[in-house]
């Protein structure tokens, strides 16, 4: 599974996410901290990407256009990048266990 951050969401998270989820990056990191969020939907979705956010502007996206991609909305309030990462990887397997085994639109991590 590989993970596109959202632009609110640190670049430098990615290399600490990288063993774990393959191939993952964030929006500055591919030039498109000027995209819309329906240009975001439409790369995550060609891609193979599935978005993580803080906002439920993409929540609100996956109702009106279903998936992929698929969402994990980080619910977790202000965090340091630590905490971040740790959000990601301690909740890796309730991750898969929703967006995969039960193909779930979206994970809310709290």
């Amino acid at each position: 599974m590989k993970l596109l951050l959202d632009e609110n969401l640190s670049r430098r998270v990615v290399p600490f996410i990288q063993q774990d989820y393959l191939d993952s990056t964030q929006i500055s990191l591919l030039n498109m901290e000027h995209s819309t969020d329906k240009e975001i939907w439409d790369y995550a979705k060609t891609q193979g990407y599935v978005i993580v956010t803080k906002d439920a502007d993409f929540f609100d996206m996956s109702l009106l256009y279903g998936q992929p991609p698929k969402i994990i909305w980080l619910k977790i309030g202000n965090q340091t990048k630590v905490g971040m990462i740790k959000a990601l990887l301690d909740n890796k397997t309730e991750i898969e266990q929703v967006l995969i085994s039960t193909d779930k639109a979206c994970v809310e991590i709290y």
